[in-house]
C-alpha cells in the first residue's frame, strides 16, 4: 500500500488534516506548537484507492537549534519513505523561514509533492495562498483541514500520483517481519537465525541501515525474514529514531504474514511495545511475542517465565491468544521455535471452516447465552458464514446487527478460540441484517 507523509512546521494543522484523512480523531490537537505527542498513522481511501497516511508532527522543541534539526531530520525521513508528500503551510502566517527550508528539501527530493495552504476558511482567505507560489512547488491548494473545505480537490490529484498497484504472482513463501522498539535485538535475532552477519549490529539504537529481506531454507521450505530498521545515520533526537522505526514497521507489517514483536526481557512490556502490537492487530496479521535477552535474566526457571508471561497477559488482556516465546539472540535459545510457531500461525490464518460446521458448533453456544436485550429489542443471531481467510473473517446475520454490544462480540470471540485453533491470529466479525426473504 502506498505511503503518504504529512510534513510541515509545528502548529500548521498537520494533525487536523491527518484526522480528516483517516476519518478519526487519533491525534491530540491543540493550539500549542508541537502538541502531537505520538507518531501515528492510519489508512485513508479516496476514489477507491487506499493508502497509508503518516503524521510527522509531535515533537516539543526546547531550543531554536532543536527545532531546526528536528524539522529537517523528520522531513528527510518522511520524504525518503513516502510515495507522495503533503506539505502543509499556514495561510494566516504566510511563508516562513521554516517553510522555505522544508520546501528546499522537497524540491531536491524529486518526490511528488502537494502544497497545502491550511486555515483558508473562506474564499477571501484563499487569496493568502498566492504568496506560496514563491516556494516553487507548483500550485498551492487553499484548504481548511478543520472544516474539510476544498480538500476534495487535492485528494483527486493525490490518488492520481499514487503508484499503480503491482500485479504480480502471489508469493506463497511464509513472510515473517521482525519488529519492535529500537535496540531490542531485532537484527541480532535475524543474524542468529540466518547464521551470519546479514545486518550491521551495534549497541547504538537505530543503527540498522535499511529494511532487509533474507530468504532462508527451513526443512526445504523458503521463509522470508523481514528485518526492520532504525535510522540510517545516528541521530541525537529520540523522536526521529522512533519515527523512522514506525515507518519501517508499517512497511514490514503490511508485507508480512506473521509479525514477531521483539521485547527486551530486561525492560519488560513498554508503551511503545503496546503500540506496535496494536499496529499488527489493526493490520490483521499473525502475531508472536518474542522476549529477547532472556539469557540476561538471572533466575531462568520455569516459574520466572510463567510469572513474566502472566504479567504480559495482564497488561494485554485482549491479546490472550498471542503466543509468547522466551529467546536469546546471543545463545540462540528457542530461535527455531519462532519459525515453527510462525508456520503454525500462517496455517491458522488460512483456516476455512465450513458453514454447516460453523452453525453446528457456534449457534448452540450462542443460544445458551443469547445477546442481552438492547433498547427493548430481543437480539438474535440466526446464521454464520466465513467470507475470507488471511485474515479469517466471519459474517453473522442478526435481526438487529447494529445493537450487538462489544462485550458480546468478545464473548463470541472467546467461543471461537475455544472451538478452533486461531492461536496468534486476529479474527474479524461482521454483523449484518437478516432479510425477511432469507430462510436460515
Amino acid at each position: 500500500m502506498s505511503l503518504v507523509a504529512i510534513v510541515g512546521r509545528p502548529n500548521v494543522g498537520k494533525s487536523t488534516l491527518f484526522n480528516r484523512l483517516i476519518g478519526q480523531k487519533n491525534a491530540i490537537v491543540d493550539d500549542l506548537p508541537g502538541v502531537t505527542r505520538d507518531r501515528i498513522y492510519g489508512q485513508s481511501e479516496w476514489n477507491g484507492k487506499k493508502f497509508y497516511v503518516i503524521d510527522t508532527g509531535g515533537f516539543v522543541p526546547k531550543s531554536e537549534d532543536l527545532i531546526e534539526q528536528a524539522i529537517k531530520e523528520q522531513a528527510m525521513i518522511a520524504i525518503d519513505e513516502s510515495d507522495v508528500v503533503l506539505f502543509v503551510c499556514d495561510g494566516r502566517d504566510g511563508v516562513t523561514s521554516y517553510d522555505i527550508e522544508i520546501a528546499n528539501i522537497l524540491r531536491q527530493s524529486k518526490k511528488n509533492v502537494l502544497l497545502l495552504v491550511n486555515k483558508c476558511d473562506n474564499p477571501q482567505q484563499d487569496l493568502n495562498s498566492y504568496e506560496f507560489y514563491s516556494l516553487g512547488l507548483g500550485n498551492p491548494y487553499p484548504i481548511s483541514a478543520l472544516s474539510g473545505r476544498n480538500t476534495w480537490e487535492f485528494l483527486d490529484e493525490l490518488v492520481e500520483l499514487l503508484p499503480p498497484k503491482e500485479i504480480e504472482e502471489k508469493d506463497t513463501n511464509l513472510k515473517i517481519a521482525i519488529v519492535g522498539r529500537p535496540n531490542v535485538g531485532k537484527s541480532s535475532i535475524v543474524n542468529a537465525i540466518v547464521g551470519k552477519e546479514r545486518s550491521i549490529v551495534t549497541d547504538i539504537p537505530g543503527t540498522t541501515r535499511d529494511s532487509i529481506d533474507t530468504v532462508i531454507k527451513y526443512y526445504n521450505e523458503e521463509i522470508t525474514l523481514i528485518d526492520t530498521a532504525g535510522l540510517r545515520k545516528r541521530s541525537n533526537i529520540k523522536e526521529s529514531i522512533e519515527f523512522y522505526s514506525t515507518v519501517r514497521t508499517i512497511r514490514a507489517i503490511e508485507r508480512c504474514d506473521v509479525a514477531v514483536i521483539v521485547l527486551d526481557a530486561t525492560r519488560g512490556l513498554e508503551d511503545q511495545d503496546k503500540k506496535i502490537i496494536n499496529q499488527v492487530d489493526e493490520a490483521r496479521k499473525g502475531m508472536i511475542l518474542a522476549v529477547n535477552k532472556w539469557d540476561l535474566i538471572e533466575n531462568k526457571e520455569t516459574k520466572t517465565a510463567d510469572e513474566f508471561k502472566k504479567t504480559i497477559y495482564e497488561k494485554l488482556q485482549t491479546y490472550y491468544y498471542v503466543p509468547i516465546l522466551f529467546v536469546s539472540a546471543v545463545t540462540k535459545q528457542r530461535l527455531v521455535k519462532i519459525l515453527e510457531k510462525a508456520k503454525e500461525i500462517k496455517s491458522n490464518r488460512m483456516t476455512r471452516i465450513p458453514t454447516a460446521q460453523l452453525n453446528r458448533d457456534i449457534l448452540p453456544e450462542l443460544e445458551k447465552v443469547p445477546p442481552p436485550s438492547v433498547k427493548g429489542k430481543d437480539l438474535r443471531i440466526n446464521y454464520i458464514t466465513q467470507t475470507r481467510t488471511e485474515p479469517p473473517v466471519f459474517v453473522f446475520f442478526s435481526n438487529f446487527p447494529d445493537l450487538i454490544p462489544d462485550s458480546y462480540k468478545r464473548f463470541i470471540e472467546k467461543i471461537f478460540r475455544e472451538k478452533y485453533n486461531f492461536e496468534g491470529t486476529p479474527i474479524s466479525f461482521v454483523f449484518r441484517k437478516k432479510h425477511k426473504n432469507e430462510d436460515f
